[in-house]
């Protein structure tokens, strides 16, 4: 049963390097949420990971049947709508980590960045 929202002081989701990130979705006890624009997962994203807009999660939309069950690792660009994300999946009751540093950390770790059509994307 989803956890009522996180009240004023209480801690934020635990937070996770891009390396870990990469190890728990390799692993496949987690999943990457990536929670940017459309045109910004387009460019380029972590393989592998599932995309679903801020926007759409705030507005209520369920999460991919493929995250359902699994551990998510939310990320964004820099971490903080990321950060965002990973609050409103844990008042839902959803084991969740945000991704510190968010893409712009992941390409800077030199972890591979793709697009929908497998190519090498980059990150915007």
């Amino acid at each position: 049963m989803p956890q009522p929202p996180s009240a004023p002081g209480q801690a934020s989701p635990v937070q996770a390097s891009p390396a870990q990130a990469q190890e728990l979705a390799r692993a496949g006890t987690a999943v990457l949420l990536d929670v940017r624009e459309a045109a910004e997962f387009a460019a380029g994203h972590a393989p592998g990971a599932l995309h679903l807009p801020l926007i759409a999660l705030a507005a209520g939309v369920e999460l991919p049947p493929e995250a359902v069950g699994r551990t998510v690792l939310a990320i964004c660009l820099s971490g903080h709508r990321s950060q965002r994300a990973a609050e409103l999946l844990a008042a839902r009751g959803i084991e969740v980590l945000n991704v510190t540093g968010g893409m712009g950390a992941w390409a800077q770790a030199g972890l591979p960045v793709t697009t929908p059509d497998s190519s090498t994307g980059h990150v915007i």
